[in-house]
């Protein structure tokens, strides 16, 4: 396995946002394979690869916004947390939620990074292009 083999599960209700992250890709070059899902519900049935969704390959990183419907980010967090066959996935949490609370409940979770959604464009190249860095030097657990 290489460092390009990670996967990428992108998971927010904005579609701009969502294209914005997507184009960053683009733009830098990324290849990773990269997975969608709008809210909690739908993230956890990529990574199980349940009701129809194709199933996440491991090594996984997934960034995460917190206000979405059905089940919030933290929400999420709370059942990845729990599952013993995905709680080591590495998550980082991109939202406009600068509450100091949805901070401290984010890094409860054990989350990798917590970064601020400023506007669509820039913000998102820089951040993407700084996680590009990361997944590319960590090693991630099986």
């Amino acid at each position: 396995m290489t460092r390009k083999d990670v996967s990428i599960l992108l998971v927010d209700d904005d579609k701009v946002d969502m294209m914005a992250m997507r184009r960053s890709f683009r733009d830098l070059k990324i290849e990773n394979p990269v997975f969608e899902a709008g809210n909690g519900i739908e993230a956890l049935c990529h990574l199980r690869g349940e009701h129809g969704y194709p199933k996440v390959p491991q090594p996984c990183l997934v960034l995460l916004d917190l206000n979405m419907p059905r089940m919030s980010g933290i929400e999420f967090l709370q059942e990845l947390r729990g599952d013993p066959s995905l709680h080591r996935i590495t998550v980082f949490v991109m939202t406009t939620s600068a509450a100091e609370e949805d901070l401290d409940r984010a890094y409860d979770k054990h989350v990798a990074g917590y970064l601020l959604k400023q506007q669509t464009g820039r913000s998102f190249h820089d951040a993407i292009r700084m996680l590009k860095c990361y997944w590319q030097s960590i090693e991630f657990p099986n």
